[in-house]
């Protein structure tokens, strides 16, 4: 940074810590009634993280959950993931399923990244979301749904079989639908990349098709049995398998217009889900978790400039201010991720936010934890109102090509309503054996070992 930028950060920088608002180190963020307030008079609470492997977002997130689920009435957890492995939670939460235990029931999630869902922050919320609604009446517990599309192969088998067990002449027709993608050793990308370079036919008029027969059939049933929910999960996964189809076709095209369907459908189940918790008389307000990049308000940032947007952008657009957007950020610590994509996972050691970064601004504040009003402060949206650097690790992180990887320009007040900011921070830690992880955190090279 040059010597007038200091300058500059330096005035911010006193400006700037009236407007923190303090956490003890030992409480949680859901323990600050103001922050909680804030949040809760959504209908619809999106909690971000900056990483997929940090454990107090995890942990925070999870805290402020649990008080909104017991104090305030939400009753949907929609999480970044694939709707089949999800849903077996929402049955093992709600009582509906023969798993043991919390660790079984998230053992659905077999794909990479596993410690993304099955870590010990995500057991403990699950054991507890399961407690607490056993003593409810169905219409009022909170389920656990996912809203990911890349389950593609494994949400056609779940429509086969939820037709195979309620209608065999509709699960005949489904499966020679289907059957068009069946060349390809259920690899969605090779089906994707021979669909999109003219290969094979795709097989989107089949996707589409069973679809519409399966909305129509979700239209006949009659809301808030057992059997609607399960006609809905069944039409949910005929949705994923059409908006999937077009996903890994469209991904050989550029990031834009895959990273844009992805979101789509992401918002899409999020506005089925509303209204199927409408139809069983539930007033819907939901949680949602994923990663600050798709709840953080695109347009705010170098993805807006790109063309994509987002599900907080969606979100601001479908529910206004009845949307709360929360964004997680740390300066330093440990993180778990892996090298590349299908490798092992890692404790990481996360390098000290870059100068000139949100990071680096919020480290020299010298508050551990805190968090920023960004709705409700006007003076002081104003004083951040200009872009800076903020970083985005998801499960890959590279220190070495870090700035490049890793950050990207962002306005934060018109991002987030709310930032909370854990200065150090440490790895999640995973459920399945990680030997890599296990083998301990690694030694400090940076900057030598540059």
């Amino acid at each position: 940074m040059t010597t007038s930028n200091l300058r500059a950060d330096a005035a911010l920088l006193e400006k700037l810590r009236p407007h923190l608002r303090p956490l003890l180190p030992s409480a949680s963020a859901a323990d600050d009634n103001v922050l909680v307030d804030r949040i809760s008079a959504a209908r619809l609470a999106l909690l971000g993280e900056a990483s997929h492997g940090t454990h107090e977002f995890y942990a925070e997130r999870a805290d402020l959950t649990r008080r909104l689920i017991t104090h305030h009435g939400f009753n949907a957890v929609a999480v970044e993931a694939d709707w089949p492995d999800a849903w077996r939670v929402n049955r093992y939460v709600r009582g509906l399923s023969d798993d043991t235990d919390a660790a079984a029931a998230l053992g659905g999630f077999e794909r990479f990244p596993t410690w993304m869902w099955r870590n010990t922050v995500v057991r403990d919320f699950v054991e507890w979301l399961r407690e607490h609604n056993r003593a409810l009446p169905p219409s009022r517990q909170a389920g656990f749904y996912g809203m990911d599309l890349y389950s593609l192969y494994s949400s056609m088998h779940a429509v086969l079989d939820y037709l195979d067990r309620t209608d065999p002449e509709a699960a005949r027709r489904a499966r020679a639908r289907y059957g068009c993608f069946d060349h390809f050793g259920e690899d969605s990308q090779a089906y994707g990349y021979a669909a999109s370079y003219g290969l094979q036919a795709s097989c989107e008029d089949e996707a589409v098709t069973q679809l519409r027969e399966l909305n129509q059939r979700a239209a006949a049933q009659l809301a808030g049995s057992q059997d609607g929910d399960d006609v809905f999960y069944a039409q949910q996964n005929a949705r994923l398998v059409r908006n999937a189809e077009e996903y890994y076709r469209t991904m050989f095209r550029g990031r834009v217009s895959s990273w844009n369907l992805r979101d789509n459908h992401m918002v899409e189940t999020l506005q089925a889900l509303e209204k199927h918790l409408q139809q069983r008389g539930t007033g819907p307000k939901m949680v949602v978790w994923a990663h600050n990049s798709h709840l953080g308000d695109a347009s705010a940032t170098e993805m807006g400039d790109m063309g994509e947007w987002n599900v907080g952008q969606l979100a601001r657009d479908r529910w206004g201010d009845a949307a709360c957007l929360v964004g997680f950020s740390t300066h330093h610590g440990t993180v778990t991720a892996a090298s590349e994509w299908d490798a092992m996972a890692e404790r990481k050691r996360v390098r000290p936010g870059l100068p000139g970064s949100f990071e680096d601004l919020f480290h020299q504040t010298e508050e551990e934890r805190f968090w920023l009003d960004l709705r409700g402060d006007a003076a002081l949206a104003q004083l951040l109102q200009e872009r800076r650097l903020q970083r985005a690790i998801g499960v890959i992180y590279l220190p070495h090509s870090e700035r490049l990887s890793h950050y990207f320009h962002a306005r934060l007040p018109a991002q987030f309503d709310a930032l909370l900011h854990i200065d150090a921070t440490r790895a999640l830690e995973p459920l399945v054996a990680e030997p890599e992880w296990h083998a301990g955190e690694p030694a400090e090279t940076y900057p030598s070992g540059l």
